[in-house]
């Protein structure tokens, strides 16, 4: 068994927090042999004043402990340290105080004894999902709406704030539309802490990230035993949202045979775990998000007609970033102040070709691409001014250049079939970016699951895992 169990690698570090010295220890031991660094804690507070000394990728506690209990300590631990996944354990008879502390940021829970298996199979599926930037919570209970912050007086951003007024006070399904980095997260915080549901949790699903036959788990749970690993049963996402908000995020990579499980819950606000035949009712409010058009995925057969007119009961486009330049001041002031306090130096003078360099810029990656520059300039600038200079080239580098097909001899695409253009134009952008899964998919705006489908439907899928970048 321990032979067995040896095959995690160390690199990863696991934290565990129990007042009780035998169940500490008997948990810290089977850590260890699972192949973790493994550290101890006697209690929630213990464990913050390590945390603030050295980061653990997994932190492992008790529900019951004197002073601090576990719910605080997730609480805390969410708050001040955002990659680090928390898996509570909790005796069976508080098994709702242990769902209370997934609302609140865990991402797992195990009742006691604790089976090591089941232990080693919690951690795991943490550092996965720490890996792949995975959250189980957007925003905890009773998060406080000034915490949101958009920033932008543009007529674009004086729109989108009357829109979100109008539409938070309800309870209407709402679709986020908009390219990467334009903020469509921060839209649906803003939307669930405006909602009279801001005192509860609200619950975020990155779609892109999980395979098909795990997003059926997440989205809705599943019994002991319903699949292969499935070593306990697990609280799906929409139950956790009772009373709450749902985040579907990129929700157009949610395959078609579970879109129709999910138009269901919409329509009738209830579900079945996966292996049982018990439903499940939940008050929950649902926002989704894309960057894709959806009308054109419908068209194509890749998303339901259905759940697209059941999603856009409420749409909110949000404009890119190279549609309202006169934002972008505002937006380095802020991205510069909160950098230089994060980093630890003196306030940078950008100084006014620079920012007209900026605002001239087409912006690819939208705000999330000005915040990385502002970052970097923060870290990366020698004095006090920012220049042009200093700038141009990392512009430069982020921006995409066009990709064409190439056309040899007498090829032409007049006549060709959609599917082998598609195909074409994938090898091709493939081939541009040195088998760089990740920028080739970020060019044809897909996700990196939708062009791994892609390839291996074309059968280069064992190619495709030899590129050194992927």
């Amino acid at each position: 068994m321990i032979d067995a169990m040896k095959k995690s690698t160390p690199s990863h570090s696991v934290l565990i927090v129990d007042d009780n010295p035998h169940s500490r220890e008997s948990l810290g031991d089977a850590v260890s042999m699972i192949g973790y660094q493994t550290a101890c804690c006697g209690s929630g507070r213990e464990a913050l004043d390590r945390l603030a000394k050295q980061a653990f990728d997994v932190v492992v506690t008790d529900l019951q402990m004197p002073g601090m209990d576990g719910l605080q300590l997730v609480r805390e631990v969410r708050a001040k340290h955002e990659k680090t996944q928390l898996v509570m354990v909790t005796a069976h008879g508080s098994i709702h105080t242990a769902v209370d502390a997934m609302r609140f940021g865990a991402l797992d829970y195990l009742e006691k004894p604790v089976q090591v298996e089941n232990l080693e199979s919690a951690i795991q599926r943490a550092i996965e999902s720490t890996s792949r930037g995975d959250r189980a919570t957007a925003i905890p209970p009773g998060g406080d709406s000034d915490s949101v912050v958009m920033i932008g007086s543009s007529p674009a951003m004086q729109t989108l704030r009357q829109r979100i007024d109008l539409v938070a006070p309800t309870d209407e399904t709402i679709l986020i539309t908009g390219e990467s980095g334009t903020g469509k997260e921060l839209v649906a915080r803003s939307i669930h802490q405006a909602s009279r549901r801001r005192a509860e949790a609200m619950i975020s699903l990155n779609c892109p990230v999980l395979s098909a036959h795990l997003m059926e788990s997440e989205l809705f749970g599943h019994e002991r035993g319903a699949f292969t690993s499935a070593d306990h049963s697990r609280i799906g996402r929409f139950e956790l949202a009772d009373r709450g908000t749902i985040l579907l995020d990129e929700i157009t990579e949610i395959d078609l045979p579970l879109q129709a499980k999910l138009l269901r819950v919409l329509q009738e606000r209830r579900f079945e775990k996966v292996g049982s035949s018990a439903t499940v009712e939940a008050d929950v409010r649902v926002l989704a998000t894309s960057n894709r058009d959806l009308l054109a995925e419908v068209s194509a057969n890749r998303f339901r007609q259905d759940l697209y007119y059941r999603l856009n009961v409420v749409p909110i486009e949000l404009p890119p970033l190279r549609n309202r330049t006169e934002d972008i001041p505002m937006l380095v002031d802020y991205f510069l102040n909160a950098a230089v306090i994060r980093v630890g130096r003196e306030m940078l003078t950008v100084a006014d070709s620079a920012m007209d360099l900026l605002q001239s810029h087409p912006w690819p990656g939208n705000v999330r691409e000005l915040e990385n520059i502002v970052t970097r300039a923060a870290l990366l600038t020698i004095g006090h001014d920012l220049t042009p200079e200093q700038i141009r080239p990392w512009l430069t580098e982020s921006s995409q250049e066009p990709i064409s097909l190439q056309s040899t001899g007498d090829v032409s695409v007049v006549g060709m079939r959609l599917e082998d253009m598609e195909r074409q134009l994938i090898e091709q952008t493939l081939e541009h970016y040195e088998g760089h899964r990740e920028k080739t998919a970020t060019a044809l705006g897909i996700s990196v699951r939708t062009l791994s489908n892609k390839l291996r439907s074309y059968g280069l899928a064992p190619r495709a895992r030899t590129f050194a970048h992927v």
